[in-house]
C-alpha cells in the first residue's frame, strides 16, 4: 500500500517520521486539490511528492547529515545532464511541482516528465527526492538570476 500523509502540522519531526515509516508523500492541508491529485498520481506511479513548503527544509536536513543514506547524493551522473535537465533539477530542488516547472520553463507537462525520467536514469535516482538531494549536494539548488 502507498501512503500520502495529509496534515495541518508543519513540523519537521512529523515529516521525517512519516517518510521513515514508509509514506511516499507528505502534504499540508492547505496545499490544494491540484497538488493532492499530483501526489496521488505520484504514489500510484511509485514516486514521492512532498509539499513544496516542506521540501527545502527536508533537503537541507538530508544533505546536512553525512550519515544520511541518499545514493544519488554522491553518485556522479552516468551521463552528463543537459542544460534543460539541469533547469528542471534546479526547480525540483526548490520544491516546484511538475506543473510549476512546465509553466516556468514554458514547456509542456509531458516534457517536464520526460526530462525527469532522463535525469532519474542518469543519476540512478529512485525518485524526485533523491534528484533534489543530489542537486542540493552538488550546488544546483540555487535560484537562477
Amino acid at each position: 500500500m502507498r501512503v500520502v500523509v495529509v496534515t495541518t502540522f508543519d513540523l519537521d519531526e512529523y515529516v521525517y517520521g512519516a517518510l521513515r515509516g514508509g509514506a511516499c508523500g507528505f502534504l499540508l492541508k492547505d496545499s490544494g486539490p491540484t497538488l493532492l491529485a499530483e501526489a496521488v498520481r505520484a504514489a500510484a506511479a511509485g514516486d514521492s511528492l512532498v509539499s513544496p513548503s516542506v521540501t527545502v527544509r527536508l533537503l537541507k536536513h538530508v544533505t546536512a547529515d553525512p550519515k544520511t543514506d541518499v545514493r544519488a547524493r554522491t553518485a556522479p551522473p552516468t551521463e552528463s545532464l543537459t542544460d534543460r535537465e539541469l533547469d528542471v533539477v534546479r526547480l525540483v530542488a526548490l520544491g516546484r511541482t511538475n506543473a510549476e516547472i512546465a509553466a516556468e520553463l514554458y514547456v509542456s507537462l509531458s516534457t517536464v516528465k520526460t526530462h525527469l525520467s532522463s535525469v532519474q536514469l542518469k543519476l540512478d535516482a529512485r525518485n524526485r527526492v533523491e534528484i533534489a538531494a543530489w542537486a542540493w549536494q552538488n550546488g544546483y539548488a540555487q535560484p537562477s538570476t
